[in-house]
């Protein structure tokens, strides 16, 4: 069996969900529907700064967050709303959004370009 990369992965994962540009993600964040979830680890956002609202959730920790029965799962995980999630680029994030639609998030996204493209694109950052 062929082994796959990193990049294969992220791929594979971008064919199977949402991916959405930041004025899509700023669009939504606007009307007050979705929530952000930053999956970057704590030293990146206080390198970086991050998206005003965002919840951070770093990535080793989503998959114990979003699940409901267990003692780490935290409100913002809610299979009734919209979540988008980010990265730095975009990898990690594809490989979550697709994690939580296995987990049964079916209103899921992930932002394209990650923070990098958040700030690329003049978006605010707090």
């Amino acid at each position: 069996m062929a082994h796959k990369s990193a990049t294969d992965l992220v791929n594979e994962a971008k064919q199977q969900i949402e991916n959405l540009s930041p004025d899509q993600v700023e669009e939504e964040i606007s009307k007050g529907n979705a929530t952000v979830i930053d999956i970057r680890e704590s030293d990146e956002l206080q390198q970086n700064g991050k998206i005003a609202g965002s919840v951070h959730a770093p990535r080793g920790m989503l998959e114990f967050y979003a699940d409901s029965s267990l003692p780490y799962h935290r409100p913002e995980f809610d299979k009734n709303k919209r979540l988008i999630l980010h990265c730095a680029s975009d990898g990690r994030s594809a490989l979550a959004t697709a994690t939580l639609k296995q987990m049964g998030y079916e209103n899921v996204a992930h932002m394209d370009g990650g923070f990098k493209a958040w700030k690329e694109a003049g978006k605010p950052v707090a």
